[in-house]
């Protein structure tokens, strides 16, 4: 397993029924191309060596004997492969046919898995020729092929990557499928080979069905279903591939294709092992199910080749797609931002809220969801006191649209230049004002903060912190400056995040006049504006100079943090995700910057002030991340070093 990925594949080949040597030869045909395609483990539709449909024809002993020499077939012509395969076919045991899932590699037979749900409504008539696995006890063997091998539905087959179980099409329709159980006992991949019929609305009802068991069993989850080739005297096989990781779909087939299909994809193993690790619940429930019955099957580790991932890597992670989810997810997560600040003004009986307008996005957001929360409590927007503080470095485009963004939401504006006082206290600690750095930066954040703080105690209203997610991860913040406020809205939204909310808002939710002074700011690059402007006067302290690109930092941050993903696997990540965009040394630059800044500045998050959760990943030290402030980075700076 390299970074944790396990490729796996959902085949759909051509089929004739009841032509078990025709069929021997298609599935034969797709494991070796699967195998070249560096595929670990295959899994095949439901009977697919005699076909599904074979009706009174699986009590035919020929149909049967010749089942079972397409499986030897296909063994002994694949023998010197790495691959795991699983087929399927009617396998006799102790005078019963059970419906099977054979899993081998090089040649031996690992198990065999019966189908312990057998449908016998409408269609389907299993009962008629099938026993289910509780026919028989979990210690049964059976001779196939000329090998002794395990016969149940509870085995679990283990390798050094990964280990996996079977199910066969109705078992996932049942109340509690054997996936369930199988997971709890350590599957982290479920295989489903099935003989799904198609008829209206079936596909979307079976894709919410494998993606709820998925996600349930924090598993992957890999299903592949008869096609062309089946009878269709009563039904249509569509030809149905799925592969699904934690609820999520990762590769599918073409429905209705005339032709053979290869569905691949690499399923991050690592990622699901971390998901269950930090759940509680999934540990409550193999506790829970701990006297359940299970037969572990050793097999190799399969396929060294390289790592190819054809699974797409999103650049921009808390971005969803555009169009309708885009604006479905922004106006969620508006709304948990308001619904937060409102309970907390309602539970203070607070009137009055102080926001710091900048200019820029951040500070912009905050005061958005400050109007929209007023708007929605019926309170008057004048409550909304917005201060600007011009310093050192502010520029007159930011001035101004923070100022024109003020006027035309219709809020209390107010101007409190910070220059004269920061000249005071600089001369008060003997500060030499040319000296443009940390000291110089910081004092102006602190002596905003301490204005914001202040106007607020006169006022009787809260500070809204406008700091945001991404900020917090690398400690871009002054501590006890920007760091500060009594409620901060923004803490659980990350820089590429906020852009989108703005841009919603601009068109979605203002008058054209506060629209045009929005979009202004969204192009206006992003900057703490604490070093003078240049000699044009355009801004000279651009932040992504500085702490590296964002949309980057955000990729790290969701990876590291969602998932625990190491630096050489975010590295490799992110070299797909970003590829013509950045190159190589520059990922593993800004990479070694996150991961230096994410362990240095976990002080200045040990004492944040209280904000709203809205998605997967927060820095809330009273939620989702505890960690000392004084660990130590030198694991990962040296994973860093060596990529």
């Amino acid at each position: 397993m390299k970074l944790g990925f396990v490729k796996v594949a959902a085949a759909i080949p051509s089929v004739k029924v009841a032509d078990c040597l025709f069929n021997a030869q298609q599935t034969e045909k797709q494991i070796i191309q699967a195998e070249e395609k560096g595929v670990q483990i295959i899994i095949f539709p439901e009977l697919n060596l005699t076909g599904y449909s074979c009706g009174d024809l699986f009590e035919q002993g020929l149909l049967l004997e010749q089942a079972e020499f397409a499986l030897m077939q296909i063994m002994n012509n694949t023998r010197q492969l790495d691959i795991i395969s699983i087929v399927g076919l009617p396998v006799v045991v102790n005078s019963t046919l059970l419906n099977c899932a054979v899993v081998f590699q090089k040649g031996k037979i690992l198990g065999v898995v019966p189908k312990t749900y057998l449908p016998n409504y409408k269609e389907f008539y299993e009962q008629r020729w099938f026993a289910p696995s509780t026919a028989h006890s979990d210690d049964t063997v059976v001779r196939l092929c000329g090998q002794l091998v395990p016969v149940s539905a509870n085995l679990l087959f283990e390798t050094s990557d990964v280990c996996f179980g079977v199910e066969i099409c109705e078992d996932v329709w049942a109340t509690i499928p054997p996936s369930s159980t199988l997971a709890l006992k350590g599957a982290e991949i479920i295989f489903n080979m099935s003989a799904d019929t198609e008829n209206i609305s079936k596909h979307q009802y079976l894709r919410s069905l494998l993606a709820q068991q998925s996600a349930r069993c924090l598993a992957g989850y890999v299903f592949a279903s008869s096609g062309f080739g089946e009878s269709t005297t009563d039904v249509v096989f569509a030809g149905n591939a799925l592969i699904y990781e934690n609820g999520s779909l990762l590769a599918e087939s073409e429905r209705f294709s005339f032709e053979e299909q290869l569905v691949i994809s690499e399923i991050d193993v690592e990622r699901l092992r971390g998901e269950r690790l930090g759940n509680t619940t999934f540990a409550a429930s193999v506790r829970a199910y701990s006297q359940q019955p299970v037969k572990r099957v050793c097999a190799e580790m399969v396929n060294v080749k390289d790592l190819h991932l054809t699974r797409p890597v999103e650049p921009h992670p808390f971005v969803p797609a555009g169009g309708k989810l885009l604006d479905e997810r922004c106006e969620e997560i508006f709304s948990i931002q308001v619904a937060g600040l409102a309970k907390r003004l309602v539970h203070t009986h607070c009137n009055t809220v102080v926001v710091g307008i900048s200019g820029g996005l951040d500070s912009t957001l905050a005061l958005l969801v400050c109007v929209k929360t007023f708007d929605k409590l019926g309170m008057s927007r004048k409550g909304i006191v917005g201060i600007t503080m011009p310093g050192f470095g502010t520029t007159d485009r930011t001035y101004h649209n923070a100022l024109d963004l003020m006027q035309s939401l219709g809020v209390t504006t107010k101007e409190i230049s910070i220059k004269d006082a920061c000249i005071q206290h600089f001369k008060d600690i003997e500060h030499d004002i040319n000296v443009h750095d940390v000291t110089y930066e910081n004092g102006q954040a602190r002596e905003r903060t301490q204005i914001l703080m202040d106007y607020a105690n006169k006022v009787g209203g809260l500070v809204i912190g406008t700091g945001d997610l991404s900020e917090l991860a690398l400690g871009w913040a002054t501590y006890n400056g920007d760091h500060m406020s009594m409620y901060g809205v923004n803490a659980s939204i990350p820089k590429t995040l906020v852009r989108y909310l703005v841009t919603w808002v601009a068109e979605t939710g203002v008058d054209a006049e506060s629209r045009a002074t929005l979009l202004d700011i969204i192009d206006t690059p992003i900057s703490p504006e604490l070093i003078p402007a240049d000699e044009n006067g355009n801004i000279k302290q651009k932040t992504e100079d500085l702490v590296g690109p964002y949309e980057l930092h955000d990729f790290f941050l969701y990876h590291f943090l969602r998932f625990g993903s190491r630096p050489a696997k975010i590295f490799y990540l992110a070299e797909i995700a970003f590829k013509d965009v950045y190159d190589r040394e520059i990922i593993k630059k800004w990479l070694t910057t996150f991961c230096r800044r994410f362990f240095n500045q976990q002080f200045k998050r040990s004492c944040l002030p209280d904000g709203p959760k809205v998605g997967s990943v927060s820095l809330s030290p009273r939620g989702d991340w505890r960690m000392p402030s004084d660990a130590s980075s030198a694991l990962w700076l040296k994973e860093c070093e060596e990529l």
